[in-house]
């Protein structure tokens, strides 16, 4: 078993990380040079092949089974996320195994149900667990943010079918589109779970079968990070829960390394949001009666200062208030339909909440070479997510549903 870090050492090698993740490199991910993406979006956002929509795979069993088909089933976008992860932080993968082998000692406390998954995804993936655990690992091998988003909850009393909506724009790097799909997962006695993810996480954004539904987004600034839980397993755990309750309490007893947001539903029907910090999390209220909007910046009293504004997105801000604009005069009529083409809305492009690439030197970071790789509305009452792949105007929307 790995030595667990101390912080200081955590944060020197996060920092080493951050420092060499900005190194130029030039991947094949799946077929793709996602340069030459980045180079389509950049001459105009009508040119290049249509992005296929997203494969569905599907697992059921104990969590060693689950880990397994998934691994099986996603062997190849595995391994290229695996490969993806070197040349992008300039790292061996020696090196990245080693680093993600010391959190598993926080996996074996935290969520040690994970841990036998994770086993059953290496062997269906037919890698080490090491590499298993770096793809869950991802975010805190580097202090450097790797996305952006837009995020939202309607309430059902909002909506014209009287269902929640929630969902948000997903804004990575180009590449990142060759490595997600669509995974539902029939847990043995716990909720389903239907979850948008990529190269072998086994946590991201998604709904249960009781009603569950979170989105995330990272934000700027916040306590300095601590060597604890990346946010993946806790974006897992928290589809294992049925009500806000069971969700406040997960936030309680999860150390976390980075500070983060999540827009929630639950399945009584409440929405909510929470920024999180190394340090603790605050619940905030609705910005408008029955409706939540939040992009990369802190927005509760406690946390939304200027210091941290100041190391957040500059776009961010102009998002937040233009998803609230399209949703006000909306509220208690909102569609599926509306929520779809809000999240394909490019005023302010480049940096629209449909977001297009200002460069294809993606060494600058998401912030300027980063699209919108996916678009994500659920309605968790009715178990399904509608999803368009990439940042095309004739990107269309594909369902994905519990069976």
């Amino acid at each position: 078993m790995s030595r667990r870090l101390d912080r200081r050492t955590f944060l020197e090698q996060t920092a080493t990380g951050a420092l060499i993740a900005t190194a130029s490199y030039s991947p094949q991910v799946h077929g793709h040079d996602p340069s030459s993406v980045a180079q389509a979006v950049v001459q105009s956002n009508s040119q290049g092949p249509p992005m296929d929509p997203f494969p569905l795979y599907r697992c059921q069993g104990d969590h060693h089974s689950l880990g397994r088909q998934h691994g099986e089933q996603a062997a190849e976008r595995i391994r290229a996320h695996l490969e993806f992860m070197a040349e992008s932080m300039n790292l061996t993968r020696d090196a990245i195994r080693r680093r993600a082998l010391q959190f598993r000692p926080l996996f074996e406390k935290h969520c040690g149900h994970l841990m036998i998954e994770l086993q059953g995804l290496a062997e269906g993936a037919q890698i080490t667990l090491a590499d298993a655990m770096a793809v869950n690992i991802r975010g805190a091998l580097t202090t450097a943010s790797d996305g952006g988003c837009t995020a939202f909850a309607i309430q059902a009393s909002n909506t014209a079918e009287r269902t929640i909506l929630i969902g948000q724009n997903s804004d990575m790097l180009p590449a990142m589109v060759d490595l997600a799909y669509v995974l539902h997962m029939k847990p043995r006695d716990k909720p389903e779970v239907l979850m948008w993810t990529f190269g072998g996480m086994i946590g991201y954004h998604g709904l249960n079968s009781e009603g569950v539904a979170h989105f995330a987004n990272d934000v700027g600034g916040g306590p300095a990070p601590n060597f604890a839980l990346p946010h993946y397993p806790l974006k897992r755990m928290l589809l294992e829960c049925r009500r806000m309750e069971e969700i406040l309490e997960r936030f309680r007893k999860t150390p976390l390394w980075i500070s983060g947001n999540y827009v929630i539903c639950d399945g009584s029907g409440a929405i909510f949001d929470v920024e999180v910090t190394p340090d603790g999390f605050e619940v905030l209220d609705e910005q408008l009666p029955g409706m939540v909007v939040h992009a990369n910046h802190f927005l509760s009293g406690p946390l939304a200062t200027a210091e941290n504004h100041r190391q957040s997105a500059a776009d961010s801000f102009d998002r937040q208030q233009r998803m609230e604009a399209l949703l006000r005069p909306q509220l208690g009529r909102l569609t599926l339909a509306d929520l779809q083409r809000h999240l394909r809305d490019r005023d302010g492009a480049p940096t629209a909440i449909c977001r297009t690439a200002q460069t294809v030197d993606i060494s600058v970071g998401w912030e300027r070479a980063g699209i919108t790789v996916a678009s994500i509305v659920a309605q968790p009452a009715l178990r399904r997510m509608h999803i368009a792949a990439g940042n095309r105007d004739d990107a269309r929307f594909v369902t994905y549903e519990m069976l």
